[in-house]
């Protein structure tokens, strides 16, 4: 059992408070998960910047040595932006690949938790609320954004192993459920070149996602596609640049409700992590349908 939470601001209105709202959101669903919670956000902030979500278990000593080797390093215009134990590197996009593969080989205990040009990963080992309160979401803004509490099932409770799950530029996926086919699928997709950093079904499938969709496939389509290729219960909400699509399996056991206004869209594991949205009495709510794919995107 794990909880399930995403915001998509239809409003400048809503964009503004984003942090605020959805960190009310996951702190809502904390008895679904109190093993590790985390969270996605996404900003429309046009940019030629790469940016880089890091984290670090020693981040007190790892990220000023790493400003230090980029100094020395001579790269143009990185940025380091530290939150706690995770951090923002802002790189051009000329250098980006040069430096990130400068952090594999140099600080091997330096993880990276997403890339893009618009999505921050934050998550950690913890209750909902004391993630929301380590990297003060609350004060965040942004165009959407995807949360996750666990309630780990399938593999150790781990920083790597909390979700959000980031596998492609921009992409990331938050799940509830568990898959039974997901080592014959993981097998497969390393035949194809994919590494994975954890044991988690999660992982799994966000790398399937990302591999439909960097052969050309588009979000609903590689949704779709998971309908038959991926055994077991599942609830997903998949995050991209533009916005965020849901998915519930064939049989739908997994709970899941979306709600909307003039001003957002929601999706909660249950109908109370809408309770402190603005204006939810006037909203449509339903029920997601199993194997239907609804998505929303900002254009």
């Amino acid at each position: 059992m794990c909880g399930i939470v995403g915001l998509f601001a239809k409003q400048k209105t809503i964009e503004s408070r984003l942090g605020t709202l959805l960190g009310d959101m996951l702190i809502t669903m904390s008895d679904r998960g109190p093993d590790s919670a985390g969270v996605a956000i996404y900003s429309e902030k046009k940019s030629l910047m790469i940016k880089v979500t890091i984290q670090s278990e020693m981040s007190e000593t790892d990220f000023p040595n790493l400003e230090t080797f980029l100094k020395q390093k001579k790269y143009s215009t990185p940025r380091l932006i530290i939150n706690s134990s995770h951090a923002v590197l802002l790189l051009n996009q000329k250098n980006a690949p040069a430096i990130l593969a400068d952090i594999k080989v140099n600080f091997p205990k330096i993880r990276i938790m997403s890339t893009g040009t618009s999505i921050e990963i934050y998550k950690e080992v913890g209750e909902p609320v004391s993630v929301v309160d380590r990297f003060n979401i609350r004060r965040m803004t942004g165009s959407h954004g995807i949360g996750h509490t666990r309630m780990a099932t399938e593999s150790a409770v781990t920083t790597l192993g909390a979700h959000p799950f980031s596998t492609g530029n921009d992409q990331c996926l938050v799940h509830n459920g568990s898959l039974s086919n997901h080592n014959s699928l993981r097998r497969s997709l390393v035949k194809r070149g994919i590494s994975f950093e954890t044991e988690n079904d999660s992982e799994v499938a966000a790398s399937y996602l990302t591999d439909k969709m960097n052969n050309g496939a588009n979000l609903s389509e590689a949704l779709t596609s998971s309908l038959n290729d991926l055994d077991g219960f599942y609830t997903f909400v998949v995050g991209t640049k533009k916005g965020f699509g849901v998915l519930r399996d064939p049989i739908a056991c997994k709970p899941a409700i979306l709600a909307e206004t003039d001003t957002y869209v929601a999706f909660g594991s249950e109908y109370r992590a809408f309770a402190h949205l603005p204006k939810i009495e006037e909203a449509k709510v339903w029920e997601p349908e199993p194997s239907t794919v609804y998505f929303w995107e900002h254009k």
